[in-house]
């Protein structure tokens, strides 16, 4: 039967019957492979490896249960393991002590901000401890999952060096873990200790500021009577320390004292040589520029502060490097040094802003009267805030009452705020231009209310008891608002300094350029390198000491700082200042070290080797790309950015691209190779088809081109990429127009060709240099064809060139006489051009233009212009025109 139906059949019955059968055979043993996996999870190798591995430990395989060994690598392991925890058990101990110093240093802000550093850097090192067992867990959980799960019941038993193996890298899987939770118990320790240093710091600053104390006459008689000790134990101490210091330490005082005048004069001395011109208001310079009087602002401040600064700590190092200053005189004199610094710092601040004998270098609109009276006034608060900081901290020194530190706060705030509320009733402002008396105005209403009120606000805080918080406002008054003021003096300057060519109208920039020849391009550069560097220099210096005005310590800002380098953390990712630093440092190498790989490979390995020109470029291209792609690759690394990040950005795109994305993504990665090669720029203009016009704005998918006819065209990248592209502008706008010129038989050649080329020496803007050209092209039909040719400095503004050239032609074949007797219909000889581009089928505005050959563009293969010609046309006064 079967074979009656396969002879019926044929052989294509058979062939089908034959593929069923090898398709049954094939599930029949993949059935039966499945089921051996499924009764044996441990393969034979895996068995025969760790039996491997144990004989090379010199133990004998292992044939039962018993035989539980763990091999060499896992004791190497198990010490790796005892280290973490050893490490742990070091962090825990720095931990508890650090819990004991904060128990004991709860009064005290400073110790307090110094600890909160300390926790913060441990609990940073106990998560680097714990990741250092990340990787051997990884490894454990990857053998586990190659050994597979332990044999169910009524499953044949597996080989015992494989139990043995398994319960080994379980224990060590358990031990990690439990490292792994005792890290995480110390960091979220170490972060409750930081946080309840916070709220203490917090708590301290709170109790400092709205602490109140009751005002009476017995706290001001007691004060006095404080006051009087203090001075007299003020004196003692600095007659008795001149006087050690004179008898026993003189040669040391003397050399101290000497070292700290030659710094003032190099510090202050050579800062008025060396910058002078940078700070020195010209007194012959009546209107100077906005820039001008910033600059000066900014530079009489910054110069004359960082000077004395330098002076001050150079004097207190010498003074206690030759060990004269004593334990209770030390931080008077830190001290006063600092004060000197701060009154010189707002006094010199109010001198370059208000300038009251500068009338035209002032940065404000006030009077003269005005300007002095406020320079007064804010040198009077500055004074009062220093004198009383001295006197606080000769209190500390000596040991005063508290007492005594309150009142003199208490005065302080009540003379400060009077100043303020005096600052608030001048007449600061010019007069009116239509004022017959021309008396100064006073404040508008929006600055001399909040000034008075804030005058009395500080007043009455005083006089209720809240000295601390009128002493607070008192101080930020003065000091904060300087520093602001300054920083907003400096953002203005260095954004007026990177302004195209601001640069070029300093002094040092005019010198530059004398010196080095500096074209206005790098002038513009060097500006802007410059004004980064004011900003940084602003940020660096007066942002952190509006922080400490504000009750921050410098161990606070130095941990702000040191995350802002290293740990910016945006969700999950962290960004590293340093790491991006590094890695441009590295890519910057790199591609230095190409370079120099590329010409050393050209010149001395490849020419010696007489290997041909277009190998040799072929090998220097190759070396190029892959030495700035592994340099780039370095500096990713470097910068800690993760690449399998853009291993997965990069199977997205393979995926789209399989999807029908393919377009979007080559004109994507067209719009990158744009973007790095830069065969045109924004303003070029290109050809590219038939569209024709300048680059308004190149994007990583399309390219914008406006036309003449000002319509925007979005071009895909790709045909940039793909077909030829014609660029007029690529290097420079050097340009040729080619002007055509068709005269009848009865000419004379030779004097066409004189007339044009006196034309084109007249015209000014034709160049001399490529010289214009006059060519005789070629016989026609009853005329003869010639055509101008001139060079142009830029060649988008021809069209103006070649109107003039047109009408004098015009005009000077007039009046030659140069016409011709034929009709229309017997193609005289009438002058004719063609609608022409210098280096275009079309010009900027010129519609309906029809093409002559202009110069070869600058770029890959740009479309040849066409030539049409329009009918000979009598002119005016020919015979035949009409009228």
């Amino acid at each position: 039967m079967i074979n009656r139906c396969n002879h019926r059949a044929g052989p294509s019955a058979r062939a089908l019957l034959l593929f069923f059968v090898f398709v049954g055979l094939v599930a029949s043993g993949t059935r039966g492979a499945l089921a051996q996996t499924t009764t044996q999870p441990a393969p034979l190798q895996q068995v025969q490896q760790i039996q491997k591995q144990l004989q090379q430990q010199g133990q004998p395989p292992a044939d039962g249960a018993n035989a539980q060994q763990p091999p060499a690598d896992g004791g190497a392991r198990t010490e790796t393991s005892a280290q973490v925890s050893a490490e742990l058990d070091k962090e825990a101990a720095e931990l508890k002590r650090l819990s004991s110093s904060f128990d004991a240093a709860k009064d005290d802000d400073v110790a307090l901000s110094e600890l909160k550093v300390s926790v913060d850097a441990l609990a940073r090192q106990i998560l680097t401890t714990s990741a250092a067992t990340r990787p051997r867990l990884e490894e454990i959980k990857g053998r586990l999952t190659e050994l597979g799960d332990p044999p169910g019941e009524g499953q044949p038993p597996e080989a015992a060096a494989v139990t043995a193996e398994r319960q080994r890298l379980m224990s060590e899987r358990n031990d990690i873990n439990a490292l792994t939770g005792q890290a995480e118990n110390l960091s979220i320790s170490a972060t409750k200790l930081s946080n309840a240093i916070t709220a203490t710091r917090r708590t301290l600053f709170s109790k400092a500021l709205f602490g109140v104390t009751q005002i009476s006459g017995e706290m001001f008689s007691t004060a006095a009577d404080a006051f009087t000790v203090e001075m007299q134990t003020l004196g003692r101490s600095l007659t008795s320390w001149l006087s050690f210091s004179w008898t026993y330490k003189r040669l040391p005082l003397l050399g101290a004292i000497f070292l700290s005048l030659c710094s003032a004069a190099v510090f202050l001395a050579g800062s008025k040589r060396l910058f002078a011109s940078i700070f020195r208001r010209d007194p012959e310079d009546d209107d100077p520029s906005y820039f001008r009087r910033l600059s000066v602002a900014f530079w009489s401040t910054m110069l004359p502060t960082i000077s004395v600064s330098a002076f001050a700590v150079t004097s207190y190092l010498c003074l206690d490097g030759f060990n004269v200053l004593r334990s209770d005189i030390a931080p008077l004199v830190s001290n006063l040094l600092g004060t000197i610094v701060a009154v010189l710092f707002v006094a010199t601040l109010s001198q370059a802003v208000l300038a009251p004998a500068y009338r035209r270098w002032r940065l404000v609109a006030v009077s003269d009267s005005g300007a002095r009276i406020l320079t007064g006034i804010i040198f009077a608060m500055v004074l009062v805030n220093g004198i009383d900081y001295l006197l606080a901290e000769v209190s500390e020194v000596f040991g005063s009452p508290v007492v005594l530190t309150v009142v003199k706060s208490f005065f302080a705030s009540i003379i400060i705020g009077l100043i303020v509320i005096g600052a608030s009733m001048v007449r600061p402002l010019p007069p009116a231009e239509d004022d017959i008396d021309a008396k100064p105005r006073r404040w508008p209403r929006y600055i001399s209310t909040p000034l008075f009120l804030i005058g009395l606000s500080l007043i009455g805080a005083a006089v209720t008891g809240y000295v601390g918080l009128a002493r607070f406002i008192a101080t930020q008054i003065t000091i904060t608002g300087a520093i602001a003021v300054v920083i907003y003096i400096g953002m203005l300057a260095g954004r007026e300094l990177s302004r195209q060519g601001a640069f070029a109208d300093t002094a040092i920039g005019s010198r530059l350029e004398k010196r080095f020849g500096l074209s206005a391009v790098a002038l513009d550069q060097i500006g802007l390198a410059a004004s980064l560097g004011t900003y940084a220099l602003v940020i660096s210096v007066f942002v952190p000491l509006l922080f400490l005005q504000w009750g921050f310590q410098i161990a606070d800002i130095q941990s702000w700082a040191y995350r802002i380098v290293t740990d910016i953390r945006i969700g999950s990712i962290t960004i590293s200042l340093a790491g991006i630093l590094a890695g441009l440092l590295l890519f910057a190498a790199g591609y230095i070290i190409t370079r120099w790989f590329q010409r050393w490979l050209d010149s001395s390995v490849l020419a010696l080797s007489r290997v041909d020109t277009g190998v040799r470029n072929s090998v220097r291209t190759g070396v190029g790309y892959l030495g700035v792609g592994l340099a780039g690759l370095v500096a990713i690394s470097a910068a800690g950015i993760d690449l399998s990040s853009l291993a997965l950005v990069a199977g997205a795109l393979s995926l789209g691209v399989g999807f029908g994305l393919q377009n979007i993504v080559s004109n994507f990665v067209s719009g990158l190779i744009l973007l790095v090669e830069r065969p045109f720029k924004v303003g070029d203009w290109v050809t590219t088809g038939t569209t024709e016009g300048f680059v308004k704005r190149i994007s990583v998918r399309a390219t914008e081109i406006e036309t003449f006819q000002r319509q925007s065209i979005m071009v895909p990248n790709s045909l940039f990429i793909n077909a030829p592209v014609g660029n007029w502008t690529h290097r420079n706008r050097l340009g040729r127009a080619d002007i055509s010129v068709v005269v009848g038989y009865d000419a004379n050649p030779r004097r066409i060709l004189e007339l044009l080329a006196e034309i084109a020496d007249k015209q000014p803007q034709v160049l001399k240099n490529p010289a214009p050209m006059t060519v005789f092209v070629g016989f026609g039909d009853e005329r003869m064809t010639f055509e101008l040719r001139v060079f142009l400095a830029d060649i988008v503004s021809s069209m103006a060139v070649r109107n003039d050239l047109r009408l004098q032609i015009f005009e000077r074949f007039r009046a030659e006489g140069i016409a011709s007797p034929f009709v229309v219909a017997d193609a005289g000889t009438a002058l004719v051009e063609t609608e022409e581009a210098s280096k275009s089928a079309a010009q900027p505005g010129d519609a309906t233009s029809a093409s002559a050959t202009a110069a070869a563009p600058s770029v890959v293969s740009p479309p040849q212009a066409a030539v049409t010609t329009q009918a000979p046309v009598p002119l005016p006064w020919q015979p035949g025109a009409r009228r």
